[in-house]
């Protein structure tokens, strides 16, 4: 049996001789065109930025370099589809463009997705697991990074042998996917909402949760420490561990914003594409389910924005974008250090090298004040 999907909307059922609701049109057309137009500009603009200091890459920055990657793949391959597709009515080009534009609009949302999710792995092993996480190279390409584009790419397949270019009335063309009603939509919305929304947000939470209990009791452990170790103020040195401390504990907030706002944007697109396999009786024509449909694509948007808030200066980034001569911005968010510091520990009792620090910072005081007290002209 052949069924009509509209664009890049998995399972919207749409019957080739219904007609169509140009009022309703018009608003699909405003919004993918808003959206298109904000997606590229921020996430081509953010990709600049971090291209420009591609040379002093952090681990959080590769992995949001290539999250904008996805979501100009997003931007490009499914909102752009979609907004021709709307503006035609059908799907003009041959079987093989068809192909490929319904393969590679779920190439992005299965990047956008597991970019997310190796992202907060990462964070997990940053903060749960320290040790390893130095003794990574800061590398464009990493693990997780290849294992994020390689699951896009292959579960991605699918789409390239379910859609086709099928005739829906004599002399008509149109994109559509074969399916054996009734349960073959029913297996494939299910199975695509399983492995690009419910298995990656259920990773995300578990990781998210083990991420706070390791920050609560890391922070209660640090603060008991340094108050046991130094009854006095310790020198510049021992403050910035703090301050790199603070650093990697936003990067995690950031992360979880973002998972947050993935949540909030993509919920609804699933849930309404849920009902519709489903429910027999489900409103599909309505406008209120095309609607929620496209604006799952604004998590496109909502994630460079997020990126930029959390690093700071967001006015002086856009003019950066402008100059390419603009001298480097000095970044809020401080690079991770690559050699193991004393803010996070990972037991009660603090790494030897952490113990000879502290010790040499006492030493180093009180040869300041006997030097001082001597009045010696290098002081």
């Amino acid at each position: 049996t052949n069924i009509s999907l509209s664009a890049w909307r998995l399972n919207l059922f749409i019957s080739g001789n219904d007609p169509r609701d140009e009022r309703l049109a018009k608003v699909e057309i405003t919004i993918l065109s808003i959206i298109f137009i904000t997606a590229g500009i921020l996430n081509f603009g953010l990709l600049l930025v971090l291209w420009r200091r591609r040379k002093q890459l952090s681990r959080m920055r590769v992995f949001v370099f290539h999250l904008c990657v996805a979501d100009l793949v997003v931007t490009f391959f499914q909102v752009c589809p979609q907004l021709m597709w709307d503006i035609t009515d059908r799907f003009v080009g041959p079987d093989l463009l068809c192909r490929a534009v319904k393969y590679l609009q779920v190439v992005g949302m299965f990047a956008s997705t597991y970019m997310i999710v190796v992202m907060t792995i990462d964070r997990y092993q940053a903060i749960c697991n320290p040790m390893v996480t130095f003794q990574r190279r800061r590398a464009r390409w990493n693990g997780p990074v290849c294992a994020a584009w390689c699951v896009s790419l292959i579960g991605s397949l699918p789409q390239a042998f379910i859609f086709s270019q099928v005739e829906v009335a004599p002399g008509v063309y149109d994109c559509w996917a074969q399916f054996i009603t009734p349960w073959g939509p029913r297996a494939y919305v299910t199975w695509t909402t399983l492995v690009i929304f419910v298995l990656p947000i259920l990773t995300v939470i578990v990781c998210q949760v083990r991420i706070y209990r390791a920050v609560h009791v890391n922070f209660q452990v640090k603060t008991k420490q340094i108050g046991e170790a130094v009854s006095k103020p310790l020198s510049s040195r021992a403050s910035s561990l703090a301050g790199v401390s603070k650093a990697r504990v936003k990067t995690v907030k950031m992360t979880v914003v973002i998972v947050l706002a993935y949540i909030i944007c993509w919920t609804p697109f699933f849930t309404v594409q849920l009902w519709s396999v489903w429910d027999v009786e489900a409103p599909t024509h309505t406008a209120t389910f095309t609607i929620l449909m496209l604006l799952a694509s604004l998590n496109s948007c909502v994630n460079p924005c997020i990126y930029l808030l959390f690093s700071g200066k967001l006015p002086k980034r856009l003019v950066a974008l402008m100059c390419a001569d603009q001298p480097d911005l000095k970044e809020s968010m401080q690079e991770e250090t690559t050699t193991p510091q004393c803010h996070f520990v990972t037991s009660v009792q603090p790494p030897q090298h952490c113990v000879k620090n502290i010790a040499l910072l006492r030493e180093r005081r009180h040869g300041s004040s006997a030097s001082a007290s001597s009045g010696s002209p290098l002081q």
